[in-house]
C-alpha cells in the first residue's frame, strides 16, 4: 500500500518547541497533512517515554508501529471533531529519537545530529539504559552526549543485535540533515569531508541519510559516497503545523520491518520517493550573515574570502558551497538533469517539491501565514477537498478552482510546475516564497477560469 511517513520530528519536550506537540494532538495534524505514519521523536526522554507508554500501544496488524489508544481517540474527539471526515484515516507512530554528539576528533571540534529508529519499548528501554550511563538524557528531549558519533552507531548496532536474539526487533540509525552547518555530519562548521571519516569501519552500517531543510535530492546525487544509500526527508518539526513539510513516500506493507528493509535495501518499489521543501526556503542554503543582512553565493564568499564586508567576521557557508565543495567534479548541475530521467537507479527516484498550503493562502489574501483568515481558509479547503497532501499533489485544478477560487489553482499550479520566486534562506534565516509578482493577482482575476 502506498503511504506517507515523517520520521524526524520533536516532542514538546524539546527545547524550543511548542506545547502541542504531544501524542493527541500529533494524531490530529498528521491526518490533516496527510502522513500516514510520524515518529514520536525524543524516545530518550523519561518522562516522554513514559507518555509514550501510557499513550500509545502496539498495533496489532501494523507490527513495529504503535497506535493512539482508544480512551485518547474518544476523550479528545478526534475522529469526529477535530479532523474533517475527508482526512480521516487510520495513522501510526515509530519510535524514533535524535541525538547530538559533540566531540574532538582528528584535532576538531565535531558537532553531529543523528536520528535513531526503534521497534518496540523494549528496544527503546534497552537503548536508554546503555546511552544514560553515558550522559544526561533528562534535561531535553534531543539529548546532548560527549561521545563520538561512530561510538553512537556501535551502541545502536549491539544493542539491535541483542534484541534481534530475543526476537525483539532492533533500531535503526541515520545521520540527521546532513548538511546543517553546525550540526550535521557534512556540515560546513563542525563536520567531516565523508563518512568514512565519521564512522570508519562502521560505514557500511549507514544504508540511508536525511537531507534536511536546505537542500534536495540533485544536491545529494553529486555526492558519489551517497551512490546506493537511500536518501530520505523529514519535517524535523517543533510545532505541529510544520509537521510533514519533507516526507518520504512509501509503497510497501505498512510496518517497521518493511520500512527499515526498504531503507536498507533502498528498494525503489517500496520506498518510491520523497516530499520536499524547496531548498533555496530553507534557513541555511546560501552562504552568509544574519546579523549585516549579508547573503552571498559560494563564488561570492570565495571572493571575499569567507569574510563578511561589513563586520570582518567570517559567513556561514550553506549548504549550497558544502556540496559544491564536496561533489564530484564531474557531477555538475547537467548531471543532475540527466539523473532525473533515469529515475529507478541507485539512490535516484522521484521528489515533489511543495510549498505548505498555509503559506499559499497567506499569499493568495494577503495576510500572515498565521491569521485567522489562513487558518479558516484551511480547514474549509481541507473539508471540501482532503488532506493538505492530497490538494498540493494530485488533487484536479478543475476541482480546486471550483472550491477554492482561480487564485488558489493559480497558486497550486504554478508551486507544482517549480514556477515560482523564493528569496534564498542563509545564516539561520528562512528563505522567503512568492508565488505572485506585484499586482498580478488583480489581473489574473480579470483573466478568468484558468482552465
Amino acid at each position: 500500500m502506498r503511504f506517507i511517513a515523517d520520521l524526524h520530528i520533536h516532542s514538546h519536550y524539546s527545547r524550543a518547541t511548542s506545547p502541542e506537540m504531544n501524542i493527541v494532538s500529533l494524531t490530529k495534524w498528521s491526518q490533516l497533512k496527510g502522513t500516514n505514519v510520524v515518529g514520536t521523536g525524543d524516545f530518550t526522554h523519561p518522562r516522554w517515554f513514559e507518555e509514550l507508554q501510557e499513550k500509545l500501544e502496539p498495533s496489532d496488524t501494523e507490527p513495529g508501529l504503535f497506535r493512539l489508544k482508544a480512551k485518547y481517540e474518544r476523550e479528545m474527539k478526534l475522529v469526529h471533531g477535530d479532523v474533517p471526515e475527508r482526512c480521516r484515516v487510520p495513522m501510526r507512530f515509530m519510535l524514533t529519537v535524535e541525538i547530538s554528539t559533540i566531540y574532538k576528533k582528528n584535532g576538531r571540534v565535531r558537532k553531529v545530529h543523528s536520528c535513531i529508529f526503534a521497534s518496540s519499548f523494549e528496544a527503546v528501554a534497552a537503548l536508554n539504559t546503555r546511552l544514560a550511563a553515558i550522559g544526561n538524557i533528562h534535561s531535553d528531549g534531543r539529548p546532548i552526549l560527549g561521545l563520538d558519533t561512530r561510538e553512537l552507531l556501535a551502541i545502536t548496532l549491539d544493542v539491535s543485535s541483542k534484541l534481534r536474539d530475543k526476537s525483539v526487533g532492533e533500531c535503526f540509525f541515520v545521520p540527521a540533515h546532513i548538511w546543517t552547518p553546525h550540526f550535521s555530519v557534512f556540515g560546513s562548521q563542525s563536520g567531516f569531508d565523508t563518512l568514512q571519516e565519521c564512522f570508519g569501519e562502521l560505514t557500511p552500517h549507514i544504508f540511508a541519510v536525511e537531507t534536511g531543510l536546505s537542500s534536495d535530492p540533485p544536491m545529494n546525487w553529486r555526492i558519489a559516497e551517497l551512490d546506493n544509500r537511500a536518501i530520505i526527508s523529514n519535517s524535523d518539526a517543533h510545532s505541529a503545523g510544520k509537521l510533514g513539510r519533507e516526507a518520504n513516500i512509501f509503497d510497501t506493507e505498512m510496518s517497521y520491518p518493511a520500512i527499515i528493509n526498504a531503507l536498507k535495501t533502498n528498494d525503489h518499489r517500496a520506498f518510491r520517493g520523497t516530499i520536499e521543501f524547496y531548498p533555496e526556503e530553507g534557513k541555511y542554503h546560501m552562504d552568509g550573515h544574519r546579523a549585516c543582512g549579508v547573503c552571498w553565493t559560494p563564488d561570492e564568499t570565495q571572493r571575499a574570502n569567507g569574510i563578511c564586508l561589513k563586520c570582518g567576521r567570517p559567513v556561514t557557508v550553506g549548504v549550497m558551497h558544502r556540496v559544491e565543495k564536496l561533489a564530484d567534479p564531474k557531477r555538475g548541475a547537467d548531471f543532475c538533469a540527466k539523473q532525473k530521467s533515469r529515475s529507478g537507479s541507485g539512490n535516484i527516484r522521484p521528489y515533489h517539491s511543495i510549498v505548505p498550503l498555509p503559506e499559499m493562502i497567506a499569499e493568495v489574501e494577503g495576510v500572515g501565514p498565521k491569521s485567522k483568515r489562513v487558518q479558516a481558509k484551511y480547514m474549509d479547503m481541507l473539508t471540501r477537498l482532503g488532506n493538505e497532501f492530497h490538494i498540493l499533489l494530485d488533487e484536479p485544478l478543475d476541482r480546486i478552482e471550483s472550491e477554492a477560487g482561480i487564485l488558489m489553482t493559480h497558486a497550486i499550479k504554478r508551486m507544482r510546475e517549480g514556477t515560482i520566486f523564493i528569496e534564498p534562506g542563509y545564516d539561520g534565516e528562512f528563505g522567503v516564497v512568492k508565488i505572485f509578482k506585484p499586482g498580478e493577482k488583480l489581473e489574473l482575476v480579470h483573466q478568468g477560469s484558468l482552465l
